[in-house]
């Protein structure tokens, strides 16, 4: 387990990128980070290539999160609703094989998604007004809009395992949504008011099994829009870190490795995300367990734990910028495949 934060040096990407090079190697031009989507995910060929979209609405009384998957041969589907009142939750999982039906953008914020086959039907796309979020399964029929923000900014990063596996991630947390969502016949709306929704897109080509933990929150405490991006264990040693604060719209990136400290046999207890900008406490109040296995080999374990951030950070102007409150979640995954 790391105990102490490490800094990272990382480049800031300014223009538009190709993430691989024709042989399907990465691009070393596209190693680094942007402000904004500018990387194309130029992804050829078989092996170990993942695509993914995955989307979580937040709001004071409930939270809507599905997930699009593709691995070459196969696409994973999945939805979950929660109740934030009652702690009452409701899933859809589904699994393609061979995988049919399925398209990702090779871009963030442009062209679509789409799985359309299997138990949960999925539709993302990228409209005049924002970001439209469609699903449909036997449990969960949800129709969202997802705000665009003129000139807000989002984190973009490129992290390298090796010449042949390497992601591609874009997180954008924070958006104003506004829809509906029908849970076994009962409709909840959402309201751009109070709710918030988050992107996180992956394209690349990963190792056959691997461990992460990612946090995001979002709110507006004092008038201010704040939100967290934080993540780690998958891009220890890359010289890439997924670790942002993005205040009033306008991202600060936080290059070093953060230390997580939480407790395995207990997820419901607070969890220490700390670095040298970096001084949160996380406390759950529900939390969501999975361990799928599939054909042998293939795993999926994972506990995500929803709640509220307490603590600070640091701005790049050096402005300690205090959360209190902040609504979000933190996990812990592992994947074998």
């Amino acid at each position: 387990m790391k105990t102490s934060p490490r800094a990272v040096a990382e480049r800031e990407i300014t223009r538009r990128v190709d993430l691989c090079l024709p042989d399907g190697r990465l691009n070393p031009a596209a190693v680094g980070w942007s402000r904004t989507p500018l990387h194309r995910a130029n992804i050829r060929g078989w092996g170990r290539t993942m695509r993914w979209d995955y989307w979580c609405v937040t709001s004071p009384g409930h939270v809507f999160a599905f997930s699009a998957s593709s691995l070459d041969y196969l696409a994973g589907e999945s939805a979950f609703f929660l109740d934030r009142r009652t702690g009452e939750q409701v899933s859809s999982r589904g699994l393609l094989v061979p995988a049919r039906g399925v398209s990702f953008s090779e871009r963030g914020g442009e062209g679509s998604v789409r799985i359309g086959a299997g138990p949960v039907r999925i539709s993302v796309d990228e409209t005049a007004e924002g970001t439209r979020l469609r699903l449909k399964s036997a449990e969960i029929a949800a129709d969202v809009l997802v705000r665009r923000v003129p000139d807000r900014e989002s984190l973009s990063v490129v992290v390298p395992w090796s010449p042949r596996r390497f992601q591609y991630t874009v997180k954008d947390v924070g958006r104003p949504a506004e829809g509906t969502v029908r849970v076994n016949g009962l409709t909840y709306e959402f309201d751009p008011a109070d709710a918030l929704a988050t992107l996180d897109l992956g394209r690349g080509r990963w190792p056959g099994d691997i461990r992460w933990n990612w946090g995001a929150a979002a709110g507006r405490p004092g008038g201010r829009d704040v939100a967290l991006q934080i993540g780690g264990k998958w891009t220890d040693g890359t010289g890439s870190v997924e670790n942002a604060l993005i205040l009033d719209g306008r991202l600060h990136k936080i290059s070093e490795e953060l230390v997580w400290r939480y407790d395995t046999s207990d997820w419901r207890a607070p969890w220490h995300i700390t670095g040298d900008r970096v001084d949160l406490e996380f406390v759950p109040e529900h939390v969501r367990e999975a361990d799928v296995r599939r054909a042998f080999y293939m795993r999926s374990q994972e506990a995500q734990a929803f709640g509220h951030y307490r603590g600070t950070v640091v701005a790049d102007d050096g402005e300690s910028v205090t959360v209190d409150g902040l609504y979000g979640w933190a996990e812990e995954v592992y994947r074998r495949w």
